[in-house]
């Protein structure tokens, strides 16, 4: 038998042991954590709607109309009006015959590679894929075949090479550690060219990107024919809670019938899928805050330029500041825990090694007092100052 003690001592040398901390109340920039305030630049929720009221009102709304379980499983008794009508209006939305929610997308993920793939077909995936997309590869049974990041020539050859009866190119729209966007246009071409299905995960664009928080794919304008397999969160961008997956109508109904991940789960409670409904609503009539955070970003990365922080490319929400050896990136992240800022330590496995970094997350809820507040800790850390 493993011995756990001593495992779990050594990830604590290395500075890879994770620790839960515990918040009181509400998401929004200034929590108290383990019974101190600070402010935090480690949430996703980055359109700041976790704790808007109409969020507030539509889960009391619907818990007054639904209670608060689903009682069962979508197939069973579990799909209420609610579900099917939030279903419907993020197929509109996403300009998609279908959707079909899951309880997570954690659960979209697995549901969907291990429902259209099996032995002797091959998965195509970005090295930086979310774990979800590499462990639904691993359920499928299918040859997984990864890529260089972002690396198109890569995945081309790949392609050609491939033999597979079956061939699903998947990738995150925004990548979750890193947080740059995934070639999306040049995937879409390549995976017409050489019959694959492209499916991407836009857990971190749904809401922040495009025109009308599309995501990712309004963001390059790409219709369903290019990019045919849509999965996105609602506990980010829209600040709820759950996922869906968005195609024609063929693929829904097919993971209906053969998706264990949506099968064999209690549905989300009908009163979260009410949540997302005005969270949807939100996004059109609250469109100022894609707007300020994307002017927030600005703001952050014009900054840290000109005090020299190394923050990775990225043009979203998610602003990584490389560090490199986990130990370094956790005693960071505490010591500026200590003066009252909270953010994560991203470290190995989550990052390749050599990589590690904070994590830092960006929200229209936060002013740009706190953003200047939050530039001048950093650089006073990282000179090594007071």
């Amino acid at each position: 038998m493993k011995d756990l003690t001593q495992q779990l001592a050594e990830r604590d040398a290395a500075g890879l042991y994770r620790r839960r901390r515990v918040v009181d109340g509400p998401q929004q920039p200034w929590l108290r954590v383990d019974g101190r305030e600070v402010l935090s630049f480690c949430s996703n929720d980055y359109l700041g709607l976790a704790n808007h009221p109409k969020l507030i009102e539509a889960m009391k709304r619907g818990a007054d109309g639904y209670g608060v379980g689903s009682g069962a499983a979508h197939l069973v008794s579990g799909h209420s009006r609610a579900h099917h009508q939030l279903e419907e209006e993020l197929a509109e939305f996403t300009s998609r015959e279908r959707a079909l929610l899951f309880s997570t997308g954690y659960m979209a993920n697995l549901g969907v590679i291990a429902s259209l793939l099996g032995p002797g077909d091959t998965v195509f995936q970005d090295r930086l894929n979310h774990a979800s997309l590499l462990d639904g590869a691993l359920l499928s049974r299918a040859r997984l075949s990864r890529y260089a990041h972002r690396d198109m020539a890569a995945l081309e050859q790949q392609l050609v090479r491939s033999k597979a009866s079956e061939r699903l190119v998947v990738s995150d729209g925004v990548f979750s550690m890193d947080g740059d966007i995934a070639p999306l246009p040049t995937l879409a071409t390549l995976s017409q060219q050489h019959q694959a299905w492209l499916m991407v995960d836009d857990a971190h664009g749904f809401g922040v990107l495009g025109a009308r928080g599309a995501g990712v794919l309004e963001h390059y304008q790409l219709d369903s024919q290019q990019a045919p397999i849509l999965m996105a969160t609602l506990g980010k961008g829209l600040g709820s809670f759950g996922a869906f997956v968005a195609g024609d109508d063929a693929l829904i109904e097919y993971l209906i019938n053969s998706a264990r991940p949506y099968i064999y789960t209690t549905a989300m409670p009908a009163a979260q899928a009410e949540v997302s409904r005005a969270a949807l609503r939100l996004l059109d009539e609250e469109g100022w805050r894609r707007e300020k955070l994307q002017g927030l970003i600005a703001r952050f990365r014009h900054g840290a330029e000109q005090l020299g922080l190394p923050l990775m490319d990225s043009p979203t929400a998610i602003q990584p500041l490389l560090i490199g050896s986990a130990p370094a990136a956790l005693q960071l992240s505490e010591a500026l825990y200590d003066d009252g800022l909270w953010i994560s330590a991203i470290r190995p496995p989550t990052v390749p090694e050599g990589t590690a970094r904070l994590r830092i997350t960006l929200s229209a809820a936060h002013s740009e007092a706190q953003l200047d507040r939050l530039l001048d800790t950093l650089a006073c850390h990282l000179a090594e100052c007071g």
